[in-house]
């Protein structure tokens, strides 16, 4: 289960209806996704997208969504520093962003143009679409790894627009749920 924190107003949100209602008023679309039989940690990702395919093709029907595939971010995977320096600077795109997340954290940050900053601690079962033009960065939490289906309107793939505003630097990229591994924990 997700775990929500508005920064601006010093809150953490850790109960399911709570979450479910906040993030639906910012316009963001959370489901929690078990798959059927369960998938094991490190299975290939045509096993992980099979396991999903239900979910993902009435996702796909619902969003007009033409393709899906993984990702998977490690910190010992080359070039991890720089995927992970565009993916934590606040942009748009011209398409929503949907990830279900398979292994791993995250934190994923929102600014609905209607309301405040949302810290959104993704973990697996987790599935988050964030509407075209709103905008976020994601940054990983200590554990440092994150493993999801992405599921994309245009073919092309991921194309960010970055605002250059700055605004994620006001923003401590530490995750806060049960998971929470302090950062640096692990690195050498």
């Amino acid at each position: 289960m997700a775990h929500v924190k508005v920064p601006d107003e010093n809150r953490t949100i850790d109960d399911e209806a709570e979450i479910q209602t906040i993030l639906r008023r910012a316009g963001i679309e959370y489901q929690k996704w078990t798959p059927t039989p369960p998938v094991e940690p490190g299975a290939p990702d045509h096993a992980v997208l099979d396991a999903y395919a239900g979910k993902i093709d009435e996702f796909k029907r619902m969003g007009g969504y033409v393709k899906a595939d993984i990702i998977g971010v490690t910190p010992d995977m080359p070039g991890v520093v720089e995927m992970m320096e565009k993916f934590s600077r606040e942009h748009t795109h011209a398409e929503d962003e949907v990830r279900f997340i398979v292994e791993g954290h995250g934190l994923l940050h929102v600014h609905p143009g209607s309301g405040p900053v949302l810290a959104v601690e993704v973990e697996p079962g987790d599935l988050i679409s964030v509407p075209a033009g709103m905008l976020h960065w994601f940054v990983l939490c200590g554990d440092q790894q994150v493993r999801a289906v992405r599921l994309f309107q245009n073919p092309e793939g991921w194309v960010p627009h970055y605002t250059g505003s700055g605004l994620e630097t006001r923003y401590e990229p530490v995750c806060f749920g049960p998971h929470y591994i302090p950062a640096g924990w692990g690195v050498s």
